[in-house]
C-alpha cells in the first residue's frame, strides 16, 4: 500500500521504520529533514509539506507531540486535508485530544476521508520492538480495513469504539500510570525510611496482589465491572485499619503521604454511611456517585 507517515521522532520514528520494511511504499516528513536519512536508506521517498505527504497516500500516518501540532497538520495551511484523496484514510497515533479528533473528522467528512484515532502505549521501546499497545476509535469498518498496517507497528491492537474513544483510553491510562507513581513514591519512601531495604521492598510488593496484578485482572472485571460491593473478600474496616497503620507510620517517620491520606479519607467516609462490613472495593461508589456514571459492564 501507499503510506504516508509525518513525525519521525523517538516513536514515529521506529514506527515508520516497520512499514517500510514490511515492504510498503512509504512518503515521509518531519520538520527536521535530517531524522527522515534513515527511512530514505531503505527506501521511503521525502516531500516537502504533509499536504504532499497525503496527496500521494492512501493511509496517512502522524505521530506528533499533542494537539497543537495534530490541528496544524491536519487541519492547517499545507495539511493533510488540502492534499488528501477522497475514501483515503487519516490515523493519528498522537497522545491528543478527543474533542480535537472529532472535529478533525467533521472537517474531513466533507472532503470523504476517513479519520481514526489511535494513540499508541509502550513507549520508544515498545515502538522499535513493534510491540506497542494500539488503542483505536473511529469506524468499524475502517479499522479492519487498516487493522493489517497496525499490526506491523503493534501486538496489542484494539478497537474501542466510536471516533475519540482511543484517545480518552490513552488518556485514562496515562493518567493512572502517572498518579500510580505517586502511590509508589509514597509507599517506597516509607518504605525504606521505616527500615526496608529497597530490593527486598520491591520483592514483597511484586510478589503480592499488587505485583500479581489484583486489581485489574479480577477486581475490576469481577467486582466493580458488577457492581458487586457486598460479598466481602477483605473487609472495608479492615481496608481502613491497614491504610490507618500506613498514614500512622508516615507521620512516626515523618514522611509525607498526600496520596494515602485522601484515599483515607475516602474509606473514613464508606465507614460513616455504615459500610464497615461491605467489601474494600465500596468506596469506588462514592466516585461513581460523584461523577453520576456507574461503571459496569456484561461478561464478556
Amino acid at each position: 500500500m501507499r503510506i504516508g507517515f509525518i513525525g519521525l521522532g523517538n516513536m514515529g520514528g521506529p514506527m515508520a521504520s516497520h512499514i517500510i520494511a514490511a515492504g510498503h511504499d512509504v512518503t515521509v516528513y518531519d520538520v527536521r529533514r535530517e531524522v527522515a536519512d534513515p527511512h530514505l536508506q531503505h527506501g521511503a521517498q521525502w516531500v516537502a509539506s504533509p499536504r504532499a505527504v497525503a496527496a500521494s497516500s492512501e493511509i496517512t500516518f502522524t505521530s506528533l507531540p499533542g494537539p497543537k501540532e495534530v490541528e496544524a497538520v491536519a487541519l492547517g495551511e499545507g495539511g493533510i486535508l488540502q492534499g488528501a484523496e477522497p475514501d483515503s484514510v487519516y490515523i493519528d497515533l498522537s497522545t491528543s485530544s478527543p474533542t480535537l479528533i472529532r472535529a478533525i473528522q467533521a472537517a474531513y467528512q466533507e472532503k470523504k476521508v476517513h479519520v481514526l484515532d489511535a494513540p499508541v502505549s509502550g513507549g520508544p521501546v515498545g515502538a522499535q520492538a513493534a510491540t506497542l499497545a494500539v488503542m483505536v476509535g473511529g469506524d468499524h469498518a475502517i479499522y479492519e480495513r487498516v487493522k493489517p498496517i497496525l499490526d506491523v507497528i503493534g501486538d496489542k491492537v484494539s478497537y474501542l469504539g466510536g471516533i475519540g474513544c482511543g484517545e480518552i483510553a490513552k488518556i485514562v491510562h496515562n493518567m493512572i500510570g502517572i498518579c500510580f507513581q505517586s502511590l509508589l513514591a509514597e509507599g517506597f519512601t516509607l518504605g525504606v525510611k521505616a527500615g526496608v531495604e529497597p530490593r527486598a521492598l520491591l520483592k514483597a510488593v511484586t510478589d503480592g496482589a499488587v505485583g500479581q496484578g489484583l486489581m485489574l485482572n479480577y477486581m475490576v472485571p469481577e467486582v466493580i465491572f458488577k457492581g458487586d460491593y457486598d460479598t466481602v473478600r477483605f473487609a472495608l474496616r479492615g481496608a481502613r485499619k491497614d491504610l490507618g497503620l500506613a498514614t500512622e507510620l508516615g507521620r512516626e517517620c515523618e514522611v509525607s503521604l498526600r496520596v494515602a491520606s485522601i484515599v483515607e479519607q475516602e474509606f473514613i467516609e464508606g465507614l460513616a454511611r455504615g459500610w464497615a462490613e461491605r467489601d474494600s472495593t465500596a468506596p469506588f461508589a462514592l466516585q461513581e456517585e460523584r461523577s453520576g456514571v456507574t461503571v459496569r459492564a456484561p461478561k464478556a
